[in-house]
């Protein structure tokens, strides 16, 4: 995997390509000699690790046959309050839509991927308290 990141010359506006050709924008805060025009770096962080954990639940109920049309996932995040100002908490609150699914399947599905699959997370849980719940919309 491998990204580039150069900034564009304007305040602190860079531009990242990924590996896989696509392109995104970060931009800092005003107070940081932004222009608050794009997600902050660690927004993006936390970003990642949501749609890390969102994929792996929807793939995890998929395979296990589970009528899933729906996984929207909420985070919360704490950071230290001194540099480096690292994620200390993150709350995932999951909302899982479909038809007719089982509670222990969808917490199932949650545990795999905050124990096994998702990297995003697992990474952020050397520095963060890392906690999930979740909810079920029946489609």
């Amino acid at each position: 995997m491998e990204c580039k990141v150069k900034w564009t010359g304007d305040g602190m506006c860079f531009v990242a390509e990924t590996g896989s050709n696509h392109a995104l924008v970060m931009d800092g805060a005003p107070e940081a000699g932004g222009r608050n025009l794009a997600p902050r770096p660690m927004e993006l962080l936390l970003a990642g690790a949501g749609g890390c954990t969102a994929f792996d639940v929807v793939l995890i109920l998929q395979k296990g046959r589970h009528a899933v049309t729906g996984c929207e996932v909420s985070l919360q995040a704490e950071r230290a309050e001194t540099e480096p100002r690292v994620f200390t908490r993150i709350h995932f609150h999951f909302r899982v839509s479909g038809r007719q699914l089982r509670p222990e399947a969808v917490a199932r599905a949650i545990e795999l991927s905050k124990d096994k699959y998702c990297s995003a997370s697992i990474m952020l849980a050397k520095t963060a308290t890392i906690t999930h719940d979740f909810e079920i919309i029946e489609a």
